[in-house]
């Protein structure tokens, strides 16, 4: 089926519950719904925009747009996080890496009927490259070029293997040239969305949209007529959820096993499935102070990793300093770096000295300049109890004071992405080792104030570019576990990040409307909204409950 790597970075803000406000909707989402399933959105805010336009630069766009667009791609979380077929049919490289032929699958079309050919793909895949305005998904090949109507090329200036799983990201859809291709791209709101995708948009308002199947789709006849989607909050969808006025939420529960699945087993299902990545409290390295390693280094050490799993309520998934989940990469983490970093004062202080750093009145002090850090971080996601945690341990372990700068989702990640942080919690993490790593390129370092789609910590360092770099050129796996050794080792020496605790994808059901939905225990595909392809065959599978 050609090259296939294991390797996809999942830059989504959806490991964890969201937003304030919202219930559930009046129009028929509570009952009356034999063909409709609803999905309560909890990352979103109180209202929805109508902004179909996947790759402009408006930071709020509407909600599940993978449901209308669709990747080349996709991953298979269930087996080795491989990279899988989806609206591309197969492709292999060439014996240099430098140039990958895909094939499409033949009997695509769009939504209105048009067919799915290279040209659109084609055009989809320039986008980013010819306007890197829209370049959202840190795309890393120079062109695409059509070969016949189902065969296009995709050409690196170096060695490539490691990179397919670029075209596996939802954030880099295949979109219809003849439609797009007359747009002002910067302002174009894509009203009325065509895409691939099973579902086409029946109805928009601001707190509910609805969602049509497809009777054509080319990925088969779906069990439902409708999907709705509902803005609510983490607190409202629990409500929701045990009264079935909704199917389908995500977020975590804490005690949901006990205050959901307990309450009905055999329909309420509360579902953790590991991602291989990490929450992580992530540095600016492109500003002082923590473009010094040993300031890096002495806050990583006084991190309570086990204060916040034990409030998450999720002891012992704190997360190793590597930033690779010792589950599900067993086989690849270096056993002397597997075990998460304890609190050590004195070591942190020490780090400290050998930097020439002070604490004078909560302040890091050096050369006469005085620093007062802030952490930043997402208040949709409730994080302001762990930003505590951390921000106490800092101050009992070395006397310094860090501030609190929490921020709708939005802000946030408009925050990180300029630039304007000191320290973040951010969500690391990806298919595959190189997929872990391959943000810390030192190529998507941008000035401070320009927004980076990837390494928005600004590090680089010439060791970590050429071990990525060497991981993009082979698909050797003896090989990629070397290179991996050695980039572990520099990221728990360097500290561009500290990983804090295991990262999962939480997803709550209420299976009493529909049944067939995929488990922890066995998956071939996740319930996960917002992973696109993983959804679609989710639905696909689904089954109207007997009785």
């Amino acid at each position: 089926m050609g090259r296939r790597v294991a390797a996809l970075a999942v830059g989504l803000a959806l490991l964890t519950s969201a937003c304030a406000g919202g219930s559930s909707s009046g129009d028929g989402t509570a009952g009356g719904r034999a063909d409709t399933i609803v999905y309560g959105k909890t990352d979103g805010g109180t209202t929805f925009v109508h902004n179909y336009n996947v790759v402009g630069p408006a930071v709020d766009k509407a909600p599940n747009m993978e449901l209308v667009y669709e990747p080349l791609m996709r991953v298979d979380y269930g087996n080795g996080a491989v990279v899988e077929p989806w609206l591309a049919e197969s492709w292999e490289f060439d014996d240099a890496g430098t140039t990958l032929t895909i094939h499409l699958r033949d009997g695509v079309t769009f939504s209105d009927g048009e067919p799915f050919t290279a040209d659109d793909a084609v055009y989809s895949l320039n986008l980013p490259v010819e306007q890197p305005e829209f370049s959202i998904a840190g795309v890393t090949y120079e062109k695409a070029e059509k070969v016949d109507d189902l065969t296009l090329t995709v050409t690196f200036a170096e060695p490539a293997f490691a990179t397919v799983k670029q075209f596996a990201n939802i954030l880099l859809p295949m979109v219809p040239e003849h439609v797009w291709r007359e747009q002002d791209l910067n302002t174009w709101t894509n009203p009325e969305p065509v895409g691939t995708g099973p579902f086409t948009v029946a109805e928009f308002k601001p707190q509910q949209v609805t969602l049509t199947a497809r009777d054509d789709y080319w990925g088969g006849d779906l069990p439902m007529s409708t999907y709705k989607i509902i803005p609510t909050s983490a607190d409202a969808a629990k409500a929701q959820l045990l009264r079935g006025d909704i199917d389908i939420a995500q977020g975590s529960w804490a005690n949901g096993e006990q205050e959901y699945t307990a309450k009905d087993p055999e329909h309420n299902l509360y579902q953790l499935y590991p991602n291989g990545g990490a929450m992580s409290a992530m540095f600016n390295a492109g500003r002082p102070p923590f473009d010094d390693v040993h300031v890096r280094r002495a806050l990583a050490l006084t991190m309570d990793r086990s204060a916040i799993t034990t409030t998450l309520q999720r002891t012992g998934t704190e997360a190793g300093p590597t930033g690779l989940n010792g589950t599900v990469y067993a086989d690849w983490v270096d056993p002397e770096l597997a075990e998460p970093w304890p609190v050590d004062a004195e070591a942190a202080q020490a780090e400290l000295a050998a930097g020439g750093w002070t604490v004078e009145d909560g302040a890091l002090v050096k050369d006469g300049e005085s620093y007062r850090p802030t952490i930043l971080f997402n208040n949709d996601w409730a994080w302001g109890s762990y930003a505590d945690i951390l921000i106490n341990g800092w101050r009992d372990t070395l006397g310094l004071e860090v501030e609190p700068a929490g921020q709708p989702t939005a802000g946030y990640y408009d925050a990180m992405n300029l630039g304007d942080f000191d320290i973040t919690a951010a969500s690391t993490g990806g298919a595959g080792v190189y997929g872990v790593y391959n943000f810390l390129d030192s190529d998507f370092v941008v000035p401070e104030g320009e927004s980076a789609t990837l390494n928005q910590g600004r590090w680089a360092h010439p060791e970590a570019d050429e071990i990525i770099d060497a991981m993009e050129s082979t698909d050797d796996e003896a090989e990629l576990k070397e290179l991996g050794l050695r980039m572990q080792h520099l990221v728990v020496d360097e500290v561009p990040f500290s990983p804090l605790y295991d990262n999962f994808w939480f997803v709550q059901i209420n299976a009493k409307r529909w049944q067939g939905w995929p488990t922890p225990e066995s998956y071939d595909h996740i319930p996960m909204v917002g992973l696109g392809p993983d959804l679609i065959l989710t639905l696909l599978d689904l089954e109207p409950a007997e009785g």
